[in-house]
């Protein structure tokens, strides 16, 4: 099966699905009780031989270190962070698009949104000190 019927399948079988924003593009949500208190959009695509997940985990953050971002990815596993200009963190997620299955998808699901869970419990930390 090809990854776009792939990621088609697993975001229409979400509880209360997902939305489909172009031809190999959708977006989910995950309920903030799964995401570190507040609800994670989520967008998939797949495009160039790449499925790609991203989220933006934090609005504009200026008191966090974004360097400390740097240090984290050395540790991740198929994600990684990133900041805008503005100081959003955003946690992205790649892999080959040949090898999107429904395991290897809900996995990569699960790293975002464990990424996002880890830099929201640090700005929380961060602002409580």
């Amino acid at each position: 099966m090809a990854a776009v019927d792939v990621v088609d399948a697993y975001v229409n079988a979400l509880p209360g699905g997902g939305r489909r924003l172009a031809a190999a593009e959708w977006g989910i949500t995950i309920p903030g009780e799964a995401a570190g208190g507040e609800p994670l959009d989520v967008g998939l695509r797949v495009a160039d031989g790449l499925f790609t997940a991203k989220a933006a985990a934090l609005g504009p953050s200026p008191d966090l270190d974004p360097w400390m971002l740097l240090w984290w990815n050395r540790q991740t596993r198929h994600v990684r962070f990133g900041c805008s200009r503005s100081q959003e963190i955003w946690v992205h997620g790649d892999m080959p698009a040949a090898a999107v299955d429904e395991r290897s998808l809900d996995r990569l699901l699960g790293l975002v949104a464990e990424g996002a869970i880890a830099v929201r419990d640090y700005a929380r930390r961060v602002r409580e000190a």
